[in-house]
């Protein structure tokens, strides 16, 4: 019965695990090998690595134990050409791990998936926006799916949503692979197909078949575009009133994450140490070290923050790549809140990325509608965010009819329900204007605009403003500021709920220009780009 439910889902990976004689670059190289020496605890007693080598490049990669006597290693490629690859274990009395080296090929990338064919993510040198290893530039906006390896969502479900969220526009689904929020430690909500991901609450006794199925879900991510942003595990206390990392110990914690990362790391992933971690939740300091230090394709990494990403976790922050903010979802005062922790992120030394990671899901208890979620969005791009986490109720906690997937319950939207709700498709419609322009070059400029509105642009170039929701009947425009008078700019107002677009000529003018009034009212997105 196992094999029935797991073999679909495996057939997923086959988006990105190719043939052992060769792949093209980055896609999923593997291979395994197996040993007749039988371990008690094979997830404990021995840690095997491999060395791939091309030239004189080196990568040092953990590789899983998959069940049985026999351990597997992924590899991605970054270049093509012939890599050499030698198993080593913690195991010296075992001579059958010292195998002599093996060889493969890798040939160029091919296809149109853009993360197979651009590369895995990195910040970029102006440590304000996402890239690929080619230096296409990545504009994130991301979808909460916290729960999405849990069997209530299941496997046609699973390829529904991720083909929804790709056509909208989505590229990253952030995803728990550990403790569940909300949870008790082992609950069985944590089960999928093949049942729960530990046996024993100090991680020691893993389940191979519970990852053989969410290597199929990780599979469609990738193979609809979407990059798997991994969280390790919620931080902050459940059950029992401590965290999850001290309920689990570090050194299960640290077998999880080496085996996340033998895992998922030769894929285009990000990783996200714990969900709500900070300092007074455990060691999580030492623990970002230590996926730092085995994760040979150096991963952007960041913690979602239960507030100021730059202080919840004091000790030792620079190990962290990028910023995420994640407070609540008390409408616009959770959105103003967001706004300032973003702008204090973007404010520090060291520079780097910041976005928000939570906030306001949409309906979720019965609030945070469609203009909630614009005007996080906007709000937030134009102040120097790069990019935008989105939520939805009932995908959150992967919520079915008769399971709401939480207790106690927040509402009884299904997933299936959430996936319809206007505020996604909005937000895409956003994200597809943006990339129409060279949004990687936006600067925060406040001062081009007044009456509330927000503003970013390239100064004698483009001017992108918001103009947010206000009283009914209010049609009054607003001064965009500080223009180069002389150019000449194309001018737009732009529905961020349709992607209408409403003309409004050339604009010839000085310093200052106001806005005709505008056409309905709303919240407004103004476009002014220079000819040429």
């Amino acid at each position: 019965m196992l094999g029935m439910l797991v073999a679909p889902l495996l057939a997923g990976w086959a988006a990105f695990a190719q043939s052992k004689d060769g792949v093209a670059v980055w896609t999923t190289f593997e291979a395994s090998i197996e040993t007749s020496k039988a371990y008690a605890r094979p997830f404990c007693d021995v840690e095997v690595d491999v060395l791939f080598e091309q030239g004189a490049k080196r990568w040092k990669v953990p590789a899983f134990w998959s069940g049985g006597r026999t351990w597997k290693v992924r590899f991605a490629p970054p270049e093509s050409g012939e890599y050499r690859y030698t198993f080593t274990s913690s195991d010296a009395s075992n001579t059958e791990f010292a195998a002599p080296p093996r060889t493969f090929v890798a040939t160029p990338a091919t296809g149109d998936n853009p993360l197979l064919r651009h590369g895995f993510l990195r910040i970029a040198a102006n440590a304000r926006h996402f890239e690929h290893a080619d230096g296409t530039a990545f504009l994130w906006l991301g979808d909460t799916w916290w729960k999405g390896l849990c069997k209530r969502l299941d496997a046609a479900g699973f390829a529904q949503l991720c083909a929804d969220r790709a056509a909208k526009g989505f590229n990253v689904v952030q995803l728990v692979c550990g403790p569940y929020p909300d949870e008790n430690m082992l609950e069985p909500r944590w089960e999928n197909e093949a049942g729960m991901p530990y046996t024993t609450l100090d991680f020691s006794m893993m389940n191979p078949a519970y990852f053989d199925a969410a290597d199929a879900r990780i599979a469609q991510l990738v193979a609809h575009g979407l990059v798997p942003a991994i969280v390790g595990g919620w931080g902050r206390p459940q059950a029992g009133g401590r965290s999850t990392i001290h309920q689990v110990g570090l050194d299960g914690f640290k077998r999880h994450w080496r085996h996340l990362i033998a895992r998922y790391g030769a894929t285009p992933v990000v990783w996200i140490l714990g969900g709500e971690a900070s300092d007074g939740n455990g060691p999580w300091a030492e623990l970002a070290d230590y996926v730092r230090a085995i994760d040979p394709y150096h991963h952007p990494l960041t913690y979602h923050a239960p507030g100021d990403p730059r202080s919840t976790i004091q000790a030792g922050n620079e190990r962290f790549d990028f910023d995420m903010v994640a407070i609540g979802h008390e409408g616009l005062n959770t959105a103003n809140e967001t706004l300032r922790l973003l702008r204090s992120s973007l404010a520090r030394e060291p520079a780097r990325p910041a976005l928000c990671g939570e906030a306001c899901y949409e309906r979720h208890m019965q609030s945070n509608f469609e203009d909630t979620q614009r005007h996080l969005f906007w709000t937030l791009l134009l102040s120097g965010a790069a990019g935008h986490t989105y939520g939805a109720a009932g995908i959150w906690q992967a919520s079915i009819e008769g399971d709401p997937g939480i207790t106690p319950i927040y509402d009884f939207t299904t997933w299936r329900e959430g996936m319809s709700f206007p505020g996604s498709a909005q937000l895409g419609l956003g994200k597809r204007l943006l990339e129409e322009l060279p949004w990687w070059r936006l600067q925060p400029h406040p001062e081009w605009v007044d009456s509330g509105a927000f503003a970013a642009g390239i100064p004698s170039e483009l001017v992108v403003a918001y103009l947010p929701k206000r009283g009914l009947y209010d049609w009054s425009g607003f001064r965009v500021l500080e223009l180069d008078p002389k150019s000449h700019y194309e001018a737009f107002w732009f529905d961020p709920a349709s992607g209408r677009r409403f003309p409004l000529g050339t604009i010839s003018t000085t310093a200052s220009w106001s806005t005709p009034p505008v056409p309905s009212p709303q919240d407004w997105v103004l476009v002014l780009r220079t000819h040429g």
